[in-house]
């Protein structure tokens, strides 16, 4: 394993380097998660999307995503990118890569962190679209900022103090 597992980048994402970052000899399993970007959302044409993110708290949360799984799936190893600024369609924004020794695990383990990054991570995406562009909040809920992206205050208060 090399690098750090845990990547705010503003580069595009090499699917490969994430998941060498996971390669070890005990892992029977390597998951792969790519995020990449929809033409089509909710029946409307999207151009492109633009992600901003408060890096150090982003990276901090990666990593506390990562000790959640290792704590339910032991064995496993996690290794996350993800990408702000412009991002056109089909290219990555997210890149998730779990080792273990067996693959239910690994498979169980990378849906678990798609879904907790979308919960508590503080990455906004910016969804330009022919009818114009909105600031998407909480990506499962789809809850929208239309005055702009949300404020610290918008993010739940044990996350703002864990980047203490």
């Amino acid at each position: 394993m090399s690098g750090s597992l845990y990547v705010i980048t503003d580069q595009p994402i090499k699917p490969g380097v994430v998941s060498e970052k996971v390669m070890r000899r005990e892992a029977g399993a390597i998951t792969l998660f790519l995020g990449t970007v929809r033409e089509i959302t909710y029946g409307k044409r999207t151009l492109y999307l633009e992600y901003e993110a408060y890096p150090s708290m982003a990276a901090k949360q990666l990593e506390r995503i990562g000790q959640e799984a290792r704590e339910r799936w032991t064995d496993t190893v996690v290794a996350v990118t993800h990408r702000v600024g412009r991002i056109e369609i089909s290219d990555i924004a997210v890149v998730i890569a779990v080792s273990s020794p067996h693959r239910k695990a690994a498979y169980e383990a990378n849906e678990y962190v798609i879904e907790r990054i979308k919960q508590i991570v503080p990455i906004w995406k910016k969804e330009y679209g022919e009818d114009g562009s909105e600031w998407i909040g909480d990506q499962l809920n789809q809850q929208t900022y239309p005055d702009g992206r949300p404020l610290l205050s918008d993010i739940p208060s044990e996350d703002v103090n864990s980047d203490k």
